[in-house]
């Protein structure tokens, strides 16, 4: 290469991370806790520096084949058996890092599903209402019967009986949460766990969230190893392990069912195919940011950053306790909650959730809306609103709290956020029975693509003014839901189509 053409390659370089660096500026800010969702901030720039170091470190590496690059190995390893060891699992617990927790949550359930050696297309998976969205993508991609369990409208927690009656002959997993995402509802572990047991049944914890906070949170009912009967857990490290996205632990009780979990092939006339997770090549990147996180901290190293986090929780819990027209979710577990309209309260005095939320982001910082729900048995889980919190909260709680009174404040009396014209006729119509949810799924790309404009949800113009997430959901809660997915994949597919 000529010095002309480096130099090109140089300038064109500068002019395309500035490009970079002029889009990320329309992103909401992933630092300094006014993102209550999504991005989880450790408030320590080091760490940051770290990761980016060792991430650059592995660049060219690709993760597919430990035998070639045996530094991934060796940092899966280490990782692997720190995780363990905080999750109480002895030298039977074994595991492997993934791409994030829909990952590990999809293996924990293919996993499951081989050791029971069940013919292609049968099978059921078991799991409370709550439990996360990443189980119906397991159950859908692996052809298994979902079966959902109601939750108490009230606590968010599932009970242990109400599982035990919906366990069926072909069930191959039973799912609890440590915590549930939408409530923060710390399912029953122990008695669930005796369910699965008596039963022969195996029993997944999702500690994806929860994974690393809640071993260094205080006094809790044991949820992890130490429950006989739970034969695999997963922990998201780029979650509350502040690793950069995607990196996620699975790990399981005995070699055998863990074993399950890979993909091999070797009778075809290329190189010997054994995959532990779904990708094949892959990057190593967040592989090496968790590890070398993970050797720095050390447990006492988050066990410091979870007491900062539930410090900033149990005083955002306290203020929205302040706030008339609005409450908590249950009594909810780890550095996240929900909240709910109180409707004890009289109506002029209700603070709807999702009003609430754009209006709290008005003032700077992003909560997470949460549509209602209604459960197989016919109860509703309400609209909620979510807020994750992280150990740089607390440099924010006097800004966050008055966010969230004069939030409240502004939109007190205010009738529940409704769907757009559009999609509330849409609703009008499914009522009166004049349009089917087949008549909906049937329509091509284009046909629905027209429906979202006319609703003024154009994935083309986006950018031209924010989207009203209370209109959104309040359509999520009107429509089918099938029509509701439908409608947010082609909103979603539009805004990446060039």
């Amino acid at each position: 290469m000529t010095a002309t053409e480096t130099t090109s390659i140089e300038r064109r370089s500068a002019e395309v991370l500035e490009r970079l660096r002029s889009l990320r500026e329309g992103d909401a800010p992933t630092h300094g806790g006014r993102v209550l969702s999504y991005v989880y901030d450790s408030g320590l720039d080091a760490l940051d520096q770290l990761a980016a170091d060792a991430a650059r470190l592995v660049q060219p590496v690709n993760g597919l084949d430990p035998t070639v690059f045996p530094s991934t190995a060796v940092m899966e390893r280490e990782l692997v058996g720190f995780v363990r060891g905080f999750l109480h699992g002895d030298d039977e617990v074994v595991g492997n890092v993934t791409s994030g927790g829909t990952e590990s949550c999809v293996l924990a359930v293919k996993a499951a599903r081989d050791l029971r050696g069940l013919p292609p297309g049968q099978g059921s998976l078991v799991l409370p209402t709550t439990a996360h969205a990443a189980f119906h993508k397991a159950a859908h991609l692996l052809g298994l019967a979902l079966v959902l369990v109601p939750v108490d409208p009230e606590s968010g927690r599932v009970a242990a009986a109400d599982i035990a009656d919906a366990l069926r002959g072909d069930t191959v997993l039973i799912v609890a949460s440590a915590p549930s995402y939408p409530f923060a509802a710390l399912d029953p572990i122990i008695e669930i766990a005796e369910v699965a047991r008596a039963q022969s049944i195996p029993l997944h914890v999702d500690a994806c969230i929860g994974g690393l906070a809640l071993p260094w949170w205080g006094e809790l009912p044991a949820w992890d190893f130490r429950v006989p009967g739970v034969t695999s857990i997963s922990a998201d490290l780029h979650k509350y392990g502040y690793s950069p996205k995607g990196a996620s632990v699975i790990l399981y009780r005995g070699r055998d069912l863990h074993r399950k979990q890979y993909f091999g092939l070797t009778a075809w006339p290329g190189y010997p195919v054994v995959n532990p997770t779904l990708m094949g090549s892959k990057s190593v990147a967040a592989l090496a940011g968790a590890w070398a996180i993970s050797q720095v901290l050390g447990e006492s190293g988050y066990a410091g950053l979870v007491q900062q986090a539930k410090r900033a929780t149990d005083s955002v819990v306290a203020v929205v306790g302040t706030i008339e027209g609005l409450r908590v979710v249950g009594t909810p577990v780890g550095p996240l909650f929900a909240v709910a309209t109180d409707e004890s309260v009289s109506v002029d005095r209700r603070v709807d959730a999702h009003r609430w939320v754009t209006a709290v982001g008005a003032r700077g910082f992003v909560l997470q809306g949460q549509p209602a729900s209604t459960q197989p048995d016919g109860t509703t889980l309400p609209r909620t609103t979510h807020l994750t919190i992280t150990p740089v909260t607390e440099s924010v709680l006097d800004e966050l709290s008055s966010a969230l009174k004069l939030g409240a404040d502004e939109v007190r009396g205010l009738p529940a956020a409704g769907p757009p014209p559009a999609l509330a006729e849409l609703a009008a119509a499914f009522e009166r029975g004049d349009v089917s949810v087949d008549d909906v799924l049937a329509l091509p790309s284009e046909a629905v693509a027209m429906a979202l404009a006319s609703a003024g949800l154009d994935p083309k113009g986006s950018a031209d003014s924010p989207l009203d997430m209370a209109a959104v959901l309040a359509a999520v809660e009107s429509l089918p839901r099938e029509v509701t997915t439908r409608l947010l994949v082609e909103f979603l597919a539009g805004l990446v189509e060039p």
